[in-house]
């Protein structure tokens, strides 16, 4: 149930809202790196970040430069940007995929911080985790549909909803 009429690519360190129902929001490979999504259904206006690492306090020049490298940055950015077109934070579904250990690397564990920040950062706003596909060692793309808020996680040529 991937394919509809318009794609928007969210690229690494980046982030893309919606409010048109014919938009399908979508970031591919997600591997240590952590995708969210927020989706308000009374509006219909949703978006998805693409963190590269947890947290802006390690790099706060990069930062400024790119709130949407980060976790604890870019997800309260787009949130902020899903309320300036209409939707309220009570009503916010989020997703999460990625988070993985792609190379076995259990020194920086990139993956499973990423994701720990954002489960901080929920629970310190009251907000719940509504679905996830995070960890392991595989990659990920993840779809957002506009018109029902419905996320699907694709991998290894498998497709899931989440």
């Amino acid at each position: 149930m991937v394919e509809q009429e318009n794609l928007l690519v969210v690229n690494i360190s980046d982030m893309k809202i919606s409010k048109d129902p014919n938009d399908v929001v979508v970031t591919y490979s997600l591997g240590s790196c952590l995708g969210v999504t927020a989706y308000d259904p009374r509006v219909q206006v949703g978006g998805l970040v693409h963190c590269l690492l947890p947290r802006a306090s390690a790099a706060r020049e990069k930062a400024r430069q790119n709130p949407y490298m980060f976790v604890t940055t870019g997800v309260p950015l787009m949130v902020r940007n899903l309320i300036q077109k209409g939707a309220a934070v009570e009503r916010l579904i989020f997703k999460a995929a990625g988070g993985a250990n792609m190379r076995n690397d259990d020194m920086f564990l990139t993956g499973q911080r990423n994701f720990e920040t954002l489960l901080r950062l929920l629970e310190r706003n009251n907000i719940k985790l509504t679905a996830q596909s995070v960890g392991g060692t595989i990659p990920r793309s993840m779809f957002l549909h506009i018109d029902t808020g419905r996320v699907f996680i694709k991998s290894l040529g498998q497709e899931s909803e989440l």
